[in-house]
C-alpha cells in the first residue's frame, strides 16, 4: 500500500507547473506564476502610501484609478484599495528616472 502525501500549496503549485510544461501549452511557460508564500508583502492601504508619498489620500486615490501616473494598485472584492510595498517602490524609481530624464534633456 502507498503512503500519502499531505497535500501542500507547494505540490498544488508543482502539480499545475508540470501540466503546463508540455508542448501543448508553449505561452504559459513564460508566464510568471503565483507569488510563493515566501514572497508575500503585507498590503499597504491607500493612508499608508499616502504617507510614504508625502501625498494627500485623495491624490492616492485619484492616482489609482484616474490620473497619471498611475499607482500600481489591488483592488478587493468590496471596493477596498492595496498596494505592494515592492510596486509602491518601483513607481517611486520610475518617477524619479523620469524627472531625471527630463533634466538631461533640457
Amino acid at each position: 500500500m502507498q503512503s500519502m502525501k499531505p497535500i501542500t500549496a507547494d505540490s498544488l503549485m508543482s502539480a499545475a507547473e508540470a501540466q503546463f510544461e508540455s508542448p501543448k501549452y508553449p505561452q504559459a511557460i513564460s508566464r510568471k506564476g503565483p507569488r510563493r508564500s515566501s514572497e508575500v508583502e503585507p498590503l499597504l492601504t491607500a493612508d499608508d502610501v499616502a504617507k510614504r508619498l508625502n501625498v494627500s489620500t485623495d491624490w492616492v486615490w485619484d492616482h489609482s484609478s484616474r490620473k497619471k501616473p498611475l499607482l500600481p494598485v489591488i483592488r478587493m472584492g468590496d471596493g477596498t484599495l492595496r498596494y505592494r510595498p515592492s510596486g509602491i517602490e518601483a513607481f517611486i524609481d520610475e518617477r524619479e528616472r523620469v524627472s531625471s530624464m527630463g533634466r538631461r534633456a533640457s
